[in-house]
């Protein structure tokens, strides 16, 4: 698999680089936004590390415009710790937050993790396509169709979907949602979970705000109602 490291601090690319290449990834690299854009275009990009402060295209323009064209997984790398940065980026698609000064364990095992759920193995008697009404999942190809006209989901969006497709009816709290979509030790709050179902009800449902699908069990959380 190939990762794109974007970071204009080289010695930290380097390190990255080495530690990746180390764990058996391709890696490639770019040191400011606009190089970033030019080589997210390749497919076979299997994940994205993007620093939030760079030359030339700050990360949340380079992330929005790549979101444009691709929902390759992307684990923001940022110096700043304040809660807007978190929610500006979960507005523009990124899939998880490592904040600098990190722990190449931890971000290497945040890989991992994202890397899994993009390109899952199979297990079983896991159903391998969901049919409810007009929404159609392909948990194998993570594909997602709406009358037979394919939706782009991030990778967080599609976990969110599945786990509500395959439990109708069941209300999760945010809590719930932030432990199974996104890890235990993700550190997010309720409204990273918010933000992701409005991204999600504004994809699938004909009048996000009056939601078909997903509903909101005020008070507690969200659940998904079968049609």
């Amino acid at each position: 698999m190939k990762i794109l490291i974007v970071d204009d601090e080289k010695l930290l690319v380097k390190g990255l680089k080495f530690n990746l290449e180390q764990e058996g990834y391709q890696v490639e690299t770019a040191f400011d936004g606009e190089e970033a854009v030019r080589l997210a275009h390749d497919d076979n990009i299997s994940l994205i590390l993007l620093d939030l402060m760079l030359p030339k295209v700050d990360g949340f323009t380079v992330c929005r415009t790549i979101r444009g064209f691709s929902n390759v997984p992307i684990i923001m790398l940022t110096a700043k710790n304040e809660d807007i940065d978190k929610i500006l980026g979960l507005e523009y698609g990124v899939d998880d937050y490592v904040t600098k000064p990190f722990n190449i364990r931890e971000v290497t095992a945040r890989i991992k993790a994202i890397l899994r759920r993009a390109n899952p193995t199979p297990k079983g008697d896991r159903s391998k396509v969901i049919v409810s009404g007009n929404i159609t999942l392909d948990y194998n190809f993570r594909r997602v169709q709406i009358n037979d006209r394919s939706i782009e989901l991030t990778s967080k969006e599609f976990d969110l979907l599945e786990l509500f497709l395959r439990n109708p009816g069941k209300v999760y709290t945010r809590e719930n949602l932030l432990d199974t979509a996104w890890g235990f030790d993700y550190p997010g709050d309720a409204r990273t979970v918010d933000v992701h179902v409005r991204r999600l009800r504004e994809k699938i449902e004909e009048n996000p705000a009056e939601p078909k699908y997903i509903k909101t069990k005020w008070g507690v959380g969200y659940y998904y109602k079968k049609d």
